[in-house]
């Protein structure tokens, strides 16, 4: 099928299996591959992105059920060569260990922030608890949240 959408605001246009993963789409044919897969089961979050301001395991969805979605990636974050507050959180407070999770984890932070701008700890801690961390015991990360939805410029 000729799979229509966009991708970290650019459009894609491209012919597809419409069967194939959305993970391997995104990794495999658009060369996006800050997108990590962990377990292929939807159980750890390390595939998370956004799709239409929902954070989505993409290793549960179809490229085929995609059609017309607006998708941001990890690679999506950043503007201008200028990390997002987020992205910039994460590393002044440290949530950054091994960084196998970080771009699921930072994804539905992301999709948290842009519904709800300033969240309390028990809403950042249920937006990220389908994301797995095996390096922290999730307190920095909970931090650079906080952090940056106390410090905006544009999440």
């Amino acid at each position: 099928m000729k799979i229509k959408l966009k991708v970290n605001n650019q459009l894609v246009e491209k012919e597809v299996d419409p069967s194939i993963r959305l993970i391997d789409f995104l990794r495999e044919d658009l060369d996006l591959t800050g997108t990590k897969e962990g377990c292929g089961a939807g159980e750890c979050g390390a595939c998370t992105v956004i799709i239409d301001g929902k954070a989505v395991n993409s290793c549960l969805v179809l490229v085929g059920q995609c059609q017309d979605k607006e998708i941001i990636t990890v690679e999506g974050l950043a503007k201008n060569g200028e990390l997002d507050p987020l992205q910039d959180a994460f590393v002044k407070e440290g949530a950054v260990q091994c960084g196998y999770c970080t771009p699921g984890m930072l994804m539905s932070a992301k999709a948290l922030l842009l519904e709800n701008p300033s969240p309390t700890e028990e809403e950042i801690r249920k937006a990220i608890s389908g994301n797995l961390c095996r390096c922290t015991g999730y307190v920095k990360i909970v931090k650079a949240i906080q952090t940056a939805a106390d410090n905006p410029r544009e999440v």
